[in-house]
């Protein structure tokens, strides 16, 4: 007998009512000895499973408890109690696995019972959780929606180098990558380590974008985009920082910082909407936890929609756009500037914009997401084009409510003679980086491109606060985990 998901026998019981099925899952609870609360992970719903116990041995019964495992056949009927449209009445239940230790498993499973961070050490129950359910469901949605978009836009899928020599925001912040006996590295005369006697004969690094690389692609493939793994050592143990985290870097040749706005705006909302249509059970479970952490909240800081109506209005409102300059005239003259409220106060033009400052522009000011476009140069990557002013380049960040910037981006700068002044002035090594010179030498064109790192978008998707609590295996200062 084929074994079915209870996510597609809720969605189209009527074809197999009054038929004998067999269902696998995890006991979310046992009441009266007589009703399982049954969850295989397909969708937060849960499974009403009946027991008659007169038709099963006690020992059987006994082993029944929260997280433990079954295999149950049984007839699927029309549920006659609240709750639950349809429910299946045991016929043959298999123990697969024993819970030998439900007291402890069953209070950390228990919604009132355990914190986020507590989860975050539990890897083998974390999953089972109807937060983390409904989060690591919707964060493959999104992943998903991303690679439908790309495709259905003609763009290649390429995998960038996870080890690499390049930095390429030129920012530092990076692993190493070595094959030396740490207890005995080669030295070089002057004392230094001799990386040329590494496994790569360089020193080499993970990575911590790919975009570099991906412009090399999209010199010769048109549209590419890369998705993976990108690493950054930075010392931080904030909510918004990982160690280990996903990115998704679109290319594109013959585009102009105006056709990049375009398709970080078209991107956003394709993958939002797609979240919407197809993951309703769970982002309304999300709905309602989001609306009750606000109430906790002082009603200043409460956020103005829900959930689900923040992503709608996110999909149906055209982005704000908005140049640095404007916003650090708007920012200069607010009333939390004047009145000392920021944290960090906004003094002249040239300042780095902090997330305080994004999330006023967004929430407080223009109350819809805002696209910032001609930052100052130098407080943007060497990459990036200079504009006929001098003083600035074409740069965008898309900023969102709640998060601040979720998308940074910029046209490229093309033109090999100004290319190579902008690294000298930035102290990158333009011997490390021939390779990306020479995308400006042999046909050069106007591309841009953007990064968004998945886990910002999975936490404004589901309302999670806590960037940790949107990947399934954190990494951050002192902890590696699993």
């Amino acid at each position: 007998m084929k074994r079915q998901t209870i996510k597609d026998l809720l969605a189209d019981y009527k074809k197999v009512l009054h038929h004998d099925i067999t269902v696998q899952g995890w006991v979310r609870a046992f009441r009266s000895n007589r009703f399982i609360a049954l969850n295989d992970g397909s969708t937060i719903n849960n499974l009403q499973i009946v027991v008659d116990f007169e038709s099963f041995d006690e020992e059987t019964i006994k082993k029944i408890n929260t997280a433990s495992s079954l295999k149950i056949v049984g007839e699927v009927v029309e549920s006659q109690g609240a709750g639950q449209t349809v429910e299946i009445i045991a016929k043959k239940i298999t123990i697969l696995g024993d819970n030998f230790f439900e007291e402890l498993q069953s209070t950390i499973l228990q919604p009132k019972k355990h914190s986020l961070e507590k989860l975050r050490e539990q890897a083998h129950l974390r999953f089972r959780t109807n937060v983390f359910g409904a989060v690591f469901r919707i964060r493959h949605s999104v992943s998903f929606a991303i690679h439908s978009f790309f495709n259905q836009n003609q763009f290649f899928y390429i995998n960038t180098p996870i080890i690499t020599g390049a930095d390429a925001e030129g920012a530092g912040e990076m692993f190493g990558v070595t094959n030396f006996d740490l207890n005995n590295m080669p030295k070089t005369e002057e004392g230094e380590i001799d990386f040329s006697q590494d496994f790569f004969g360089k020193k080499t690094n993970l990575t911590v974008s790919g975009q570099l690389e991906g412009e090399t692609a999209a010199m010769g493939l048109g549209r590419i985009y890369t998705f993976g793994p990108t690493f950054r050592a930075e010392n931080s143990n904030t909510t918004r920082h990982l160690a280990e985290f996903w990115m998704i870097e679109p290319e594109v040749a013959f585009n102009n910082l105006e056709n990049n706005i375009d398709l970080a705006e078209d991107f956003l909302k394709y993958v939002i909407q797609y979240v919407l249509d197809n993951c309703k059970d769970d982002l309304e479970f999300l709905d309602k936890r989001f609306e009750e952490e606000q109430k906790s909240k002082p009603e200043k800081d409460r956020a103005k929609e829900g959930l689900i109506e923040k992503l709608q209005n996110v999909v149906a409102k055209r982005f704000k756009r908005v140049s640095y300059t404007e916003a650090i005239e708007i920012l200069l003259n607010s009333k939390e500037n004047k009145k000392g409220k920021f944290q960090y106060p906004i003094e002249k033009w040239g300042t780095d914009l902090q997330s305080e400052h994004e999330r006023y522009l967004v929430e407080k000011h223009f109350e819809t997401p805002v696209v910032l476009f001609d930052y100052p140069k130098e407080i943007k990557a060497f990459y990036m084009k200079l504009n006929d002013d001098g003083k600035t380049v074409a740069a965008m960040d898309v900023l969102f409510p709640g998060i601040g910037e979720i998308i940074g981006g910029s046209e490229r700068e093309a033109r090999h003679d100004v290319l190579l002044e902008k690294m000298k002035d930035f102290g990158v090594d333009e011997h490390e980086l021939w390779w990306y010179l020479d995308t400006r030498k042999f046909g050069s064109v106007p591309h841009a491109g953007f990064g968004l790192g998945l886990e910002r978008l999975v936490l404004f998707v589901t309302g999670m606060t806590n960037i940790r609590d949107v990947i399934p295996f954190p990494r951050t200062p002192k902890n590696a985990e699993f």
